[in-house]
């Protein structure tokens, strides 16, 4: 079966991230397990501690990595909760920690509202049991939150005449799907070259709706206090909220050393074959206790 989420950044993934197989690693963001099942297949003792609030992407993960079942955990949850998930699954310390923030190509081509051209409700909740969605950011928030979330998450140099023409579109009736709410950005913002005017709009609705950043911050100060000294972890951002937190909580960490004084890049290659790619930044940090070389990136 032909997988519809390919993994970014890969083979620096495999070469780079484990140190041990002593312990266990974690997939902070499984999805349809992109990253996990090479590196189960190239670490032949290498145990996995898989996560995603998305219920679908645990069951899909799961499928996927029948043949590694012995050696794979499976949990949903967020990775905000790392801490009381490792308690939960008896583990006292791992040996790295990978989290991957791009969303899966089945979640794009579903039906809960994350692409604009979606017909779907506005949903664009991970976990489907938490309360808030797009359509409640959408459709209640004031002008004020809505021209707020824009300019933090979505830095959206145009967020106030957005958040304007959402709730003047909303008084004439609810915006449902995200086609609907595509529909009312364009009405403000241009296309810039590739990028879909919509683009940011999205981007900071599904932070809000999931509490992104907050959670990645939690996620990473749990993961650096579980770490084995010497066991790393790897984080892929695709925008610049995102990596400022990674470069941040690495950098200011007391626990971790930085390993990549640059984040990793894909190259022209992996970028012709998978567009998602390009965007892509990778960021490795060690918890003190073993030293090791710094990487070298190009």
């Amino acid at each position: 079966m032909q997988e519809l989420h390919t993994p970014v950044l890969l083979d620096d993934i495999l070469d780079k991230l484990v140190t041990t197989t002593d312990h266990p690693y974690v997939d902070a963001t499984i999805g349809g397990a992109g990253h996990t099942y090479p590196l189960l297949e190239k670490y032949r003792s290498l145990r996995i501690l898989g996560i995603d609030a998305d219920e679908e992407a645990v069951a899909r993960a799961a499928r996927r990595l029948e043949p590694f079942k012995e050696r794979v955990i499976l949990r949903r949850g967020n990775f905000r909760d790392l801490t009381s998930i490792l308690n939960d699954a008896s583990i006292a310390a791992i040996g790295g920690a990978l989290f991957d923030l791009g969303i899966s190509m089945y979640q794009m081509s579903g039906e809960r509202g994350f692409s604009f051209q979606s017909e779907g409700g506005l949903d664009m909740r991970m976990n489907q049991d938490q309360e808030l969605t797009a359509f409640d950011v959408v459709n209640r928030y004031s002008f004020d939150r809505l021209k707020e979330i824009l300019e933090a998450y979505g830095e959206e140099p145009k967020a106030g005449r957005l958040a304007h023409a959402i709730i003047e579109a909303r008084k004439r009736r609810p915006i449902n799907t995200a086609r609907e709410l595509a529909a009312v950005v364009e009405t403000v913002a241009r296309r810039r070259g590739r990028l879909h005017p919509a683009t940011q709009t999205f981007q900071a609705v599904r932070m809000e709706v999931n509490r992104e950043l907050e959670s990645l911050r939690a996620g990473l100060d749990a993961a650096a206090q579980a770490l084995i000294p010497g066991g790393r972890i790897g984080v892929i951002s695709f925008h610049s909220l995102e990596d400022r937190i990674v470069k941040e909580t690495f950098r200011y960490s007391p626990l971790l050393t930085v390993l990549t004084k640059k984040p990793i890049r894909p190259g022209r290659e992996e970028v012709l074959r998978n567009r998602r790619a390009r965007s892509a930044k990778l960021r490795l940090a060690e918890r003190k206790g073993e030293t090791h070389d710094e990487l070298q990136v190009a």
